[in-house]
């Protein structure tokens, strides 16, 4: 069955300036989507929007999401400027790969505003124009550490979780106004964030291990993204591991 178009949707893709996010905006527009690619790096979110220029109409979003009320009042006016936002990707996240005892409390704020927060912000901001409609599609990207738990990321395992049951209980919410809202948890995925924190040697081995023979890539993300979004209004409180078959935290 071919993918419902989006044509005529605006969607706001957040931590969209590389890595899954950009696979996410980049499909979401060749489905006819206007997407607004928001990234705390400007240069990183133009360079997805001129990547997507051929596929689908990208607009690139200087934006913080982990400080709420600048979030907030950017999201109004891409509300403002489009007239709507009909499909939000929670993406932007990412954690210290550290024992939680070398991690100061001072950071902890950070890592739970950034992976758990910033999805309340969104919500809270997108979803009254949603209902309103009669239509929309959340979905956030969370991590298998939210359900399996990771050693060196138990701060971000507990704030996925968090974005993970919070995403659960509203669907219950807003189900009745056409609203769906979703979660994808990627395993090991092949992207510059997880460059930075293992070795080549070490990658390598994380991808042999797993049962598909390999790390998985963006495009698998950005897939079950697609199948949430175009999925229709009967699919939602629901969570998909994206991890190539992993049973536990490697």
């Amino acid at each position: 069955m071919a993918a419902e178009r989006l044509d005529g949707r605006v969607a706001v893709v957040t931590g969209a300036g590389g890595g899954i996010g950009a696979a996410i905006a980049a499909d979401l527009a060749e489905l006819g989507a206007t997407v607004v690619i928001a990234d705390r790096d400007l240069d990183a979110a133009q360079a997805t929007a001129q990547a997507i220029g051929a596929r689908g109409r990208g607009q690139a979003l200087e934006c913080d999401v982990t400080d709420r009320a600048a979030y907030t009042a950017a999201l109004a006016e891409v509300e403002r400027a489009h007239g709507s936002v009909d499909v939000l990707v929670n993406n932007a996240g990412g954690t210290p790969h550290a024992d939680f005892l070398d991690v100061s409390p001072e950071a902890w704020d950070g890592i739970v505003e950034l992976n758990f927060v910033a999805v309340l912000t969104a919500c809270r901001a997108v979803l009254p124009g949603m209902v309103a409609r009669g239509w929309g599609r959340v979905v956030s990207i969370a991590s298998d550490a939210a359900r399996i738990g990771m050693p060196k990321e138990s701060i971000y395992s507990g704030a996925k979780a968090g974005a993970l049951a919070f995403s659960k209980a509203l669907a219950a919410e807003v189900a009745h106004a056409g609203v769906t809202v979703n979660t994808v948890c990627p395993g090991s995925t092949a992207t510059p964030l997880l460059s930075s924190m293992y070795t080549p040697e070490q990658l390598e081995r994380k991808g042999s291990r797993n049962p598909s023979g390999r790390l998985g890539a963006p495009g698998d993300v950005a897939e079950a993204v697609r199948f949430f979004v175009t999925g229709g209004s009967y699919v939602t409180g629901q969570v998909l591991s994206v991890n190539g078959g992993a049973l536990r935290a490697d």
